[in-house]
């Protein structure tokens, strides 16, 4: 990666740049208003509005069917929650990643979080445990994926992030491959659809039990992120650079890691397996604001919300059938990303 430009540090954006900028900041907000009204039952803005400030004042809603009320803040409202945290998380994180190993092609899934957290799932959607289960272990097995990959790199002492990288691929396939035993004896007219079907994503079942811990490691995470956001800046210019400013790399990484698979853990754990927000959602958020880390890190997270958000959107509202999350950004990220990489074809 090249190192970050010194006008990205002083010089004030183009205005395109900055009208664009805060766009992207408000679009969570105003789209997670509109999408609310939005479905088979179509609500107006205007009642949705009512329904959500009933939540501090209950009078508001008084002229609201109670129907249109419950089904904004009882089914619509934690799932686009989770869909606008999710994509955050999903985004800030490749950010991070794409950062520490000085690479535009990687994201959080290269130390095998998603692989593990996906054979978690698998395992207890196996033996038919609850919906609970199945998140503490997809969240515990994503945790135990990085941490092995990362003890195992500490047993090689040269190219430590080389060697890392290497180590999250190899843990990242013996999950993948454990996730495919299990469906091999899974039962087919049982186990199996449900285990493939939570491993393509999607937000069906995401509900308000779900909101409380993944706004807490999302946002949490995401306000780390923001506090550290000038390391990174430092971070992408190499270790012996980082190390003559002053700074520890390696400690700094495995910080950054951490928090990162924290974030990513409890996003797989809620919605499955949703890959290329976190590889797509960085490339454009640098092609707004540019490589500087003080601004990528909110730019990111305000796009990986409204772009995950958007993509449900249309599952949900839009098709015949709901069409699970990582079919849909696999379809849409791909070609998103071959422009995005043309237009950006000179460095990031």
């Amino acid at each position: 990666m090249t190192a970050v430009r010194a006008e990205d540090h002083g010089e004030a954006l183009p205005i395109w740049r900055r009208l664009a900028h805060g766009a992207a900041l408000a679009s969570p907000f105003v789209l997670g208003v509109v999408v609310l009204g939005l479905g088979l039952y179509p609500i107006g803005v205007g009642d949705v509005l009512r329904s959500l400030v009933s939540l501090i004042v209950p009078e508001a809603a008084a002229d609201v069917p109670e129907i249109a009320r419950r089904l904004v803040l009882d089914v619509r409202l934690p799932r686009v929650l989770a869909a606008l945290l999710i994509g955050g998380g999903l985004a800030v994180t490749g950010v991070v990643f794409q950062g520490i190993f000085t690479n535009p092609l990687v994201d959080s899934n290269l130390l095998g979080v998603t692989s593990g957290a996906g054979f978690g799932a698998a395992l207890v959607l196996l033996v038919g445990g609850s919906a609970w289960l199945i998140q503490a272990s997809a969240f515990g097995f994503g945790l135990l994926a990085v941490a092995i990959a990362f003890l195992g790199s500490r047993l090689y002492r040269s190219a430590p992030t080389i060697v890392l990288t290497l180590m999250g691929i190899l843990v990242g396939s013996l999950f993948a491959s454990l996730t495919s035993l299990l469906k091999y004896v899974a039962d087919p007219l049982d186990a199996l659809p449900s285990i493939t079907f939570w491993l393509l994503g999607g937000l069906t079942g995401a509900g308000w039990r779900h909101v409380p811990l993944l706004a807490a490691l999302v946002l949490g995470g995401a306000l780390f992120f923001v506090l550290v956001r000038w390391r990174l800046n430092v971070l992408s210019m190499g270790d012996a650079q980082a190390t003559a400013l002053g700074m520890h790399p390696q400690r700094m990484k495995v910080v950054l890691i951490v928090v990162s698979t924290l974030v990513t853990a409890i996003a797989v754990s809620v919605g499955g397996v949703i890959g290329w927000v976190g590889l797509v959602v960085p490339h454009a958020a640098r092609m707004v604001v540019g490589p500087d880390h003080r601004r990528l890190v909110p730019m990111a997270l305000a796009l990986g919300a409204s772009f995950l958000l958007l993509v449900d959107t249309v599952s949900r509202a839009w098709l015949p059938s709901e069409v699970p999350l990582g079919v849909l950004t696999g379809l849409i990220g791909v070609p998103i990303l071959i422009v995005l990489l043309r237009k950006n074809r000179t460095g990031w």
